[in-house]
């Protein structure tokens, strides 16, 4: 007998177009005779169901339900396509978990941990984690320019503290450009980290629970024609994502054992995946995303289809794994 799945798309950050696409995807890859998947959008003015004809239906936020012809659908598990807020950050996976429904993300605390990069890289550096250098400033801070230079030199990069997809994010390479820089990261969050520049390759690391297992899926390698991987780099084709990544087996013994480790010191679960800069041979983690970009051009599924998982099989053992746990 089929399942109900409910495929969460959208959400309410800057990242909602995205969102719809990894969404999307995940619904056409579905094993149908396991599950029946509803596209679920959730906006900030409202939550529906969207119907294959287009049409919508709105969602009962009680309990996380539709009706359709005058039937009470109810949903067996949720898989969770929404990055940024609300299903990247906490609040989805604390709701659901309140209402006792299975889903794809980690638990709610991870899921805030990870969003919050000052937090996460606080939490990781007991653990030998090696990060670049930090500044942090909150809306309504005093910015001393010099001070924020002493302690991370430049160019460095100034960054919304909760925002995904380069949203908020810049690189200073002069003084006079830094107070600019602050001023787009406070758009997109109240919380900023201003980091040291990292010269070195970047790799973003796969790493998922298949079958019951850790795995840490093969290694790409990031190429921007930009001057760092912004949004263009990532969404429109400004950029060479190289799997495996061109480097030494040491490297990648490295930053997998790495990847795997921070997965597992989290107590993470379903989908992750990790950026890191390798300085003198050492990788330094930039970022966690949990709920990374899903459709056939983003990085993990490519991952995944190096190391011969499908798009299906990747989705399939996401639900199973969220179902039976």
């Amino acid at each position: 007998m089929q399942k109900n799945i409910a495929i969460v798309m959208g959400g309410y950050s800057s990242e909602y177009n995205i969102s719809l696409q990894s969404g999307n995807v995940v619904y056409a890859n579905l094993d149908i005779q396991k599950y029946k998947g509803y596209r679920i959008h959730l906006l900030k003015e409202k939550w529906v169901y969207i119907a294959d004809d287009g049409s919508e239906i709105p969602v009962n936020r009680h309990d996380f339900s539709i009706t359709i012809d005058g039937q009470h659908i109810l949903f067996d598990g949720v898989f969770n396509a929404i990055h940024g807020s609300p299903g990247e950050d906490g609040y989805l996976q604390a709701y659901f978990a309140l209402l006792g429904i299975p889903q794809t993300s980690c638990d709610f605390y991870q899921a805030a941990l990870t969003f919050n990069k000052r937090d996460l890289l606080s939490v990781l550096k007991p653990y030998g984690i090696k990060t670049a250098k930090s500044y942090y400033l909150n809306l309504g801070d005093t910015i001393d320019i010099p001070a924020i230079i002493n302690a991370v030199g430049l160019p460095c990069f100034v960054k919304a503290n909760k925002a995904g997809s380069s949203f908020g994010v810049s690189k200073v390479y002069a003084e006079e450009d830094m107070l600019n820089a602050v001023e787009v990261a406070f758009k997109e969050d109240d919380e900023i980290i201003i980091e040291s520049f990292l010269d070195g390759t970047e790799v973003s690391v796969g790493v998922i629970n298949y079958k019951g297992n850790v795995t840490v899926l093969p290694i790409t390698e990031i190429v921007s024609d930009n001057d760092f991987f912004d949004y263009k780099a990532k969404y429109l084709g400004q950029s060479q994502e190289i799997t495996p990544a061109r480097i030494s087996d040491e490297m990648a013994a490295k930053v997998s054992a790495t990847a795997k480790k921070v997965y597992e010191v989290l107590k993470m679960k379903g989908f992750s995946r990790s950026e890191y800069i390798f300085v003198e041979g050492e990788p330094h983690l930039l970022e966690v995303n949990t709920v990374p970009g899903l459709t056939e051009a983003s990085i993990l599924p490519q991952q995944a289809a190096k190391a011969g998982i499908s798009l299906s099989e990747l989705f399939d053992n996401a639900l199973e794994l969220a179902l039976t746990k």
